[in-house]
């Protein structure tokens, strides 16, 4: 038998999908009917409205049975009361007229108390089994909502799997044609795995480099720091330095006004001016 292929796969969520409808509990479909139904015949009088049930949500519904059940207690309460007139008033007006002994008010009470022992233990039976729905429905949503999830991932895997397939084939087209400029793509598993490990051991030293001289860059700034400091008075008195010379210069050039008498065209014209009389007069130096 054949594996089944992608496309089954992935038909089949998909079919489910169609054919069943997920969604809150439809227990607001039978109470909305009824909602309708009492619409019709009498005015509304609680203070829920129908539009929560419109959308059902799980706060709506929470919100809803909240309100059901105070509702419900109230007209019990109401529905005790009224019976107990009834009964009590037949009791007066009857011919002849009812008459209980404490006898039977004694085996009453007994009554009352077992049947509100089972009450209660039916109760509490309830209750249990509310909890567990409760749980399980809060589970089977996650479960749900996953399915989801992995239902659109799954969607995605087809057009993934055809990219990875073109470009292994496109791989094997190139180590085929050996037109491969690479050596190392070429290389068998072995030489592969080797050159993996090579490469991770060279990644290994420098990370191991970058971190020490990560560990140097605070002493470094430190240093900088220092030679920083030390440099600005420097530079202050270089600059200092060259405007009191280019001042200097300023002044001497304003002050000569241009006639080259200074002291170095002095020096130059006597120099000559014994050069030129030694050799006249023949002495030696």
């Amino acid at each position: 038998m054949a594996p089944p292929s992608g496309e089954d796969v992935l038909a089949k969520p998909q079919l489910l999908g169609a054919d069943q409808e997920i969604s809150i509990l439809k227990l607001s479909e039978p109470i909305y009917a009824a909602v309708t139904q009492l619409q019709d015949t009498h005015q509304r009088t609680s203070d829920i409205s129908t539009s929560s049930l419109d959308a059902t949500t799980p706060s709506s519904l929470e919100a809803d049975l909240t309100h059901y059940r105070e509702l419900f207690a109230k007209l019990r309460f109401s529905y005790v009361e009224q019976v107990s007139k009834e009964k009590f008033i037949r009791a007066i007006v009857g011919d002849p007229p009812l008459i209980v002994n404490p006898q039977e008010n004694v085996d009453l009470e007994k009554e009352n108390l077992e049947a509100k022992a089972t009450l209660k233990a039916l109760k509490t039976e309830v209750g249990g089994m509310v909890s567990q729905l409760e749980n399980k429905a809060r589970e089977l949503s996650r479960k749900y909502e996953r399915v989801k999830i992995e239902t659109v991932k799954l969607e995605e895997l087809p057009s993934k799997i055809k990219d990875l397939e073109n470009a292994a084939a496109e791989l094997r087209k190139i180590q085929a044609t050996g037109s491969n400029s690479n050596p190392e793509l070429n290389l068998p598993l072995a030489k592969t795995l080797d050159l993996v490990e090579s490469k991770k051991r060279q990644r290994a030293e420098l990370d191991r480099q970058l971190e020490q001289l990560q560990s140097q860059v605070p002493r470094k700034k430190k240093e900088l720091d220092r030679l920083q400091a030390e440099l600005q008075p420097l530079e202050a008195k270089r600059q200092n330095i060259t405007a009191a010379a280019k001042e200097a210069r300023r002044r001497k050039e304003a002050a000569l006004g241009g006639i080259e008498d200074d002291l170095e065209e002095r020096g130059r014209f006597l120099r000559a001016s014994e050069t030129s009389l030694r050799h006249i007069l023949k002495i030696e130096g």
